[in-house]
């Protein structure tokens, strides 16, 4: 059993009620972020206004891109050893958290690019130039080898309502080698989550779905789960009792543009909770088939693990197990009815048949993701998950 050794604080202002806890981790912080929505939402002015307020020294690292990649974090570690960075301060959602956890990792022992060249613009750092060993497959070697390395302390600061990576060890790479995603061998915990829901305020209806629809995916995939214990469960049930009261807010643009506090605020938490409970358990095989269809077809991440998710109950060994979680955790009136409010929001699965074969052998050939499936998985119930959703 994991303990969750993160101090996770929800409520307004989060990371400016904490800044004594962030000045504790480290003397200068990287801030790691994507370019747009933590400049939109506040939660960048938030961070460095408490990092210069307490005498922290900092960089900002913004070229992380949707599910990043292994060059990105690389890259991002030598800028990190070349200015003396000793903690990490992610900003953003689950692409800059997970990447934080990596370039940590990577920075602490010290793999960097040799002649390296940085730029430096008003905090910001850019590579001018960072010349890849000969194979990356050295880097991803490491990343991918399960060993007890350390890592420098991490802050989250959350701005969407779906990995939960604030709450996991987990870090989700893109391999260009492997033309897909997949976790590091590595666990790495943040030291500290500041979970404010107003960042949520400036989301897209689109990126709100895609998100909010991951995290209700980790409380299925974990709660129907080979690992799952009283802690896990304890976790999903909540969060998707959380969700369930909200799933409306989610239905059309019209409904979404009219979303109250409470119900930005109850989406946070269920994220939160759904983050803490795939910490115990990992996801499943909605997750798994996930990645390469956001690998080769460029669907985001919560789409596509939302597309597998009714199938992925249809076939799933427990009926009874189902049907709770279906009917009495997300109150839905059976498994068809979440299919169609699935569907609703993004349409039926287009995938051609060769890249499904290969998705679903890859699947089949996974130890990882079958250990947590607690029933016997077949090509052709794999099948039936891409026949039910799109009949």
């Amino acid at each position: 059993m994991r303990n969750i050794p993160t101090d996770i604080y929800i409520e307004n202002e989060a990371v400016k009620n904490h800044g004594g806890e962030i000045a504790e981790l480290g003397k200068k912080a990287m801030i790691v972020t994507g370019r747009h929505s933590s400049a939109v939402n506040g939660s960048l002015d938030d961070v460095r206004a408490v990092l210069e307020s307490q005498g922290i020294g900092y960089v900002i690292y913004n070229d992380i891109e949707e599910n990043p990649s292994v060059e990105t974090v690389y890259t991002a570690a030598t800028a990190a050893v070349k200015y003396g960075v000793d903690m990490f301060v992610a900003v953003g959602g689950g692409s800059p958290m997970d990447a934080s956890k990596a370039i940590s990792m990577l920075a602490k022992n010290g793999i960097v690019c040799e002649n390296a060249e940085f730029s430096e613009n008003e905090g910001v750092v850019k590579a001018e130039k960072c010349e890849l060993p000969d194979s990356i497959a050295k880097v991803e070697e490491l990343l991918y080898t399960p060993a007890k390395l350390p890592f420098y302390p991490i802050v989250c600061v959350p701005t969407t309502c779906g990995t939960g990576s604030e709450a996991t060890p987990y870090s989700i790479l893109t391999s260009h080698i492997k033309h897909t995603k997949k976790s590091i061998a590595h666990k790495i915990f943040p030291s500290l989550a500041l979970v404010d829901y107003g960042y949520l305020k400036t989301s897209s209806y689109g990126g709100m779905k895609s998100t909010c629809v991951d995290a209700l995916a980790h409380m299925i995939e974990s709660r129907l789960n080979t690992n799952a214990n009283a802690f896990s469960r304890a976790y999903a049930e909540e969060g998707m009792r959380l969700w369930a009261s909200c799933k409306g807010c989610l239905e059309t643009e019209e409904r979404f543009a009219q979303m109250t506090d409470d119900e930005f605020s109850t989406f946070m938490q269920a994220s939160v909770l759904a983050g803490m409970a795939i910490a115990y358990t990992g996801t499943s095989i909605p997750h798994g088939l996930s990645y390469t269809l956001t690998y080769e077809n460029g669907v985001p991440h919560g789409n596509a693990i939302g597309v597998f998710l009714s199938g992925f109950l249809k076939k799933y060994g427990d009926s009874t197990e189902v049907e709770y979680v279906v009917k009495q955790l997300l109150g839905f009136d059976d498994i068809d009815a979440f299919r169609d409010y699935i569907r609703t929001l993004f349409g039926k699965l287009d995938m051609s048949e060769e890249l499904w074969k290969k998705d679903r052998d890859g699947i089949l050939a996974n130890p990882a993701k079958l250990k947590n499936y607690p029933f016997e998985l077949t090509a052709d119930m794999l099948d039936d998950y891409v026949r039910y959703y799109n009949a």
